[in-house]
């Protein structure tokens, strides 16, 4: 008996032998088509190889696609374990022909296949065809040989296979097996057509068609064909089931779930067992392909899928988290195809033990209000809708959870009376929200996010991607387009441009609509929204249109790189400091760094020296960047940094990097930066290349700030410095380790020379001589000099003191502006004259005000040279007064 895995080999394996290229399946998250939540089929990573924008080194193609239909208008959820084929995850096989081969060759693969390769007895095979396609009922005849009543013609769209609304379409025809008529059912287009006799196993595209909007049906140029087959269906048929859980992937999942729980797979547990074993696997791939459970968005429904297993899980026994435990038998059944699950096998089993964890500790109190609710109900009865609606917003119960736990008792929801209840959630939330913008604009943001929901971000993982433009708003308004010329904030149902957040700036970059250019000069958020804020370069831009959106991947390099310096700049501070560092705020642009963190002195140039050496080394270190998703307080406890300030909602993002090399920060080897963080980071610490600290400075109090560079700019900088001590190596005629000496000897000499300038400058203000003057018995020296400034007063001063050995020294400067006065007593004559008063005289008589310091010595200014002689008289009338 094949197992899936054999299956899925053999069908590659077949059409690469017939020339096709084996293409490894895309993520579960689309990136070129806006249109999905997650990606539903084979051709979705194809899309813009059968419209003819995008070309290939390949004509041919093969894959095994992981699927996902959980959400929007592909749905399962609701169904999956209570029947034999309903799933959130399935694999869907597929070959493909760009413009290659068309119908003929399509049938003959399907038919050599599904007869020789798989050895499905034909007798047990019909087809669908559309009912106006001769071509394919004469293709099937002549390959197969089916008789016309095992070729039924189909009228509707079911064998009509469209793009959407417009573009590429085709005719299909289908597969099935007949499973006897021991199986309710009767055959396509039938009345018991649902039952489960004929089973549908592989469905051919013919996309030979172009829709146009007027409703013409035209010839393409490039004709193409896209298959699918469910590779659990054909599982099952070839392994003799008529369950796709009976197949032998499924079943070993079913069996671990079982064990971990200790019940019986087959028991009164087995429909627990069969949606754990279904919703594992959605979620490990989901996770393995980036998607996070949240409260919006795709994560939104990763955790509707979680929380279902994991009630499920709680229903069949289990007494504590399980499905982490159950990870590694999803990785030995999956991982040896899909290598992504293997690696993210440690994100995987840690995000579903932190959610059950989580979920664990509500689900009980939430179980009991809704059994509570359910006992008085009467026979029949409906939920009302208020206790769903509590459920969902104090317990984390999804509605469809609930609904999921009444089905099993036969009752309802009132979904009207949910729906109230959450319009009216709405409508306080409106009244108290405060806004992050103009507040004037703040009632046109929450009303687009209220109709179309948030905005996903997708730029943790990529830089270009689809999405559908739900929104144009030009002035605080809604508006249908925007021309050439004109400026625009465009809204978008998915985005990989980064908004403004925790200090990095917003991305830039280009928004392309059909012909129509548009450049993003800034990314905000508002109420969940992304807002572009951008100029109509070319064209016209129409909302509803799908925009192709591209960010500037030379400035989100550098931005990132500069984040994740920061982080690494933080613990540096740190291990230098203490731990009393905090951030106080940060900005990560294109072009630098800033980072303000609590600390009360300036660094010392051998710290600053310090915490530049330890950014570099890690930075060398080249470690893996990390990211996980858990509650703040786990994280916290795990010893993450947070920005001080910020609020945080029920999960945060974790950046780990760095092993810690003996730096202070414990044992080495133990990461060395652990930060909340919701920002873009590198993927290994030396894509930063390298980091230059411009300098520390006081930001406020208690706070410093320190800029730096890294990457180019830091590059840059340091060849700029290199240079400039190359200029100066060549000035001194040195080498540039010897400029530091030759620089201290020029400032030496030019001290040197400053003090012989001023001592001659003195003398020559002097001149040969002064004359003293005998006043009151004292000796006096009363005189204006030239030549010299206020500041060399005092030394004239001094020196004529020295030569009188006992007396009074009254100088005036005659700078050429305002004039300066400096008065010098002997301390034998200050118990009878006081330098003071005497510089008071002569200030007043120089226009001027004030004037002071001690008896001995005492200075002031001026305002009008002109006085200088009756300012000399002033003091000298003082002296002979006292």
């Amino acid at each position: 008996m094949p197992s899936l895995n054999d299956i899925r080999t053999t069908f590659l394996d077949y059409f690469e032998a017939k020339g096709h290229a084996k293409v490894d399946s895309s993520p579960l998250v689309p990136r070129n088509d806006p249109t999905l939540m997650f990606t539903n089929s084979g051709m979705v990573q194809f899309k813009n190889l059968f419209t003819g924008q995008e070309t290939r080194d390949y004509v041919r193609a093969t894959t095994a696609q992981k699927c996902v239909r959980a959400g929007g208008k592909h749905n399962d959820l609701d169904n999956v374990g209570y029947t034999a084929r309903h799933h959130t995850f399935f694999e869907m096989l597929g070959n493909f022909s760009f413009g290659d081969y068309f119908k003929d060759d399509a049938i003959a693969f399907a038919w050599e296949l599904i007869t020789k390769e798989f050895g499905i007895d034909p007798s047990r095979l019909l087809v669908t065809i559309y009912h106006t396609d001769d071509e394919a009922h004469a293709i099937w005849k002549k390959v197969a040989g089916l008789p016309d009543d095992r070729i039924i013609r189909i009228a509707s769209d079911d064998n009509f296979w469209r793009m959407g609304p417009t573009g590429p379409c085709g005719p299909c025809t289908e597969i099935f097996y007949d499973h006897g008529d021991q199986i309710p059912g009767g055959p396509p287009g039938s009345p018991e057509e649902d039952g489960d006799r004929f089973i549908e196993i592989w469905n051919l595209v013919f996309m030979q068609n172009e829709q146009f909007a007027d409703g013409r049906l035209e010839p393409l140029d490039m004709q193409s064909i896209d298959t699918g087959m469910g590779l659990e269906r054909i599982g099952a048929l070839l392994q003799g089931k008529h369950d796709n859980y009976d197949t032998d992937l499924m079943r070993a999942l079913i069996e671990a779930s079982a064990q971990a729980i200790r019940t019986d797979p087959d028991g009164p547990t087995n429909v627990h067992h069969r949606v754990i074993a279904d919703h594992l696997r959605a979620t490990g791939f989901l996770i393995a392909d980036g998607v996070m459970p949240s409260n919006e968005g795709r994560g939104y429904v990763l955790r509707r899928i979680m929380r279902r297993a994991m009630r499920h899980a709680h229903q069949a026994g289990a007494s504590e988290p399980v499905m982490h435990r159950l990870v590694p038998a999803l990785v030995h059944q999956m991982g040896g195809h899909y290598g992504e699950l293997r690696r993210a096998q440690p994100l995987i089993e840690e995000t579903l033990r932190g959610e059950e964890e989580r979920f664990r500790s509500t689900l009980d109190r939430g179980l009991r209000l809704l059994e509570d609710e359910v006992a008085r109900l009467p026979d029949g009865g409906t939920l009302p809708g208020e206790a769903a609606f509590k459920l969902y917003d104090t317990y984390g119960f999804p509605l469809d959870l609930t609904q999921d736990a009444l089905r099993e008792k036969g009752l309802k929801v009132d979904l009207a009376g949910f729906e109230a209840a959450m319009a009216e959630q709405k409508a306080r939330a409106r009244a108290a929200w405060s806004g992050s913008g103009e507040q004037a604009d703040a009632a046109i943001w929450l009303d687009l996010a209220d109709r179309h929901g948030t905005t996903e971000f997708l730029g943790y993982d990529t830089e270009q991607a689809e999405g559908h433009i739900i929104a144009l708003v030009r002035d605080g308004a809604e508006v249908e387009f925007a021309s050439a010329g004109e400026t625009v904030t465009v809204i978008v149902n998915q985005t990989p441009f980064y908004a403004e957040a925790g200090g990095q700036v917003g991305d830039t970059g280009r928004i392309r609509v059909g012909e129509a250019v548009l450049r993003v000069t800034d990314t905000k958020k508002v109420a969940g929204l992304f807002l572009h804020m951008a100029e109509v370069e070319s064209g016209e831009v129409v909302a509803g249109q799908t925009a192709k959106m591209e960010v500037d991947h030379a400035r989100r390099s550098a931005i990132r790189a500069n984040h994740s310096a920061t982080h690494l700049l933080h613990e540096a501070l740190r291990s230098a400091l203490g731990d009393h560092v905090a951030q106080r705020g940060s900005l990560n642009a294109e072009d630098r760094l800033r980072f303000d963190f609590s600390h009360g002195n300036a660094l010392t140039s051998e710290e600053l020296a310090r915490v530049e050496a330890d950014v570099n080394r890690y930075i060398r270190q080249n470690s893996e960047v990390s990211t996980r998703i858990m509650e703040p307080d786990a994280a916290r406890d795990l010893g993450a940094q947070a920005l001080f300030g910020e609020k945080y909602g029920d999960e945060v993002r974790v950046v780990s990097m760095g092993r810690a090399e003996g730096s202070g920060k414990g044992t080495d080897g133990a990461t060395y930066s652990i930060e909340l963080c919701g920002g873009t980071h590198v993927a290994r610490t030396g894509e930063i290349g390298a980091f230059v600290a411009l300098g520390d400075q006081a930001s406020s109090a208690g706070v410093r700030r320190i800029e730096a560079l890294t990457g180019q700019p830091a590059m840059d900088y340091l060849r700029a410095q290199d240079h400039r001590m190359a200029e100066l190596a060549n000035l001194f005629k040195a080498q540039p380790e010897e400029v530091g000496d030759r620089v201290r000897g020029l400032l030496e000499e030019r001290r040197a020379l400053q003090a012989e300038v001023a001592r001659l400058r003195r003398e020559a203000a002097m001149g040969s001589g002064s004359e003293v003057k005998e006043i009151n018995g004292m000796k006096a020296v009363l005189k204006v000099v030239s030549g010299v400034s206020g500041k060399d007063l005092g030394p004239l001063i001094d020196q004529q003191k020295q030569s009188l050995g006992s007396g009074i020294v009254a100088l005036i400067a005659d700078t050429g502006a305002k004039p300066a006065v400096a008065v010098g007593v002997t301390k034998d004559l200050t118990d009878r004259v006081s330098a003071v008063d005497l510089v008071k005289a002569a200030v007043e008589a120089l226009g001027g005000r004030g004037g002071g310091g001690r008896p001995e010595m005492a200075q002031g200014g001026g305002a009008d040279i002109a006085q200088a002689d009756a300012a000399l008289a002033a003091v000298e009338a003082v002296i002979a007064g006292a």
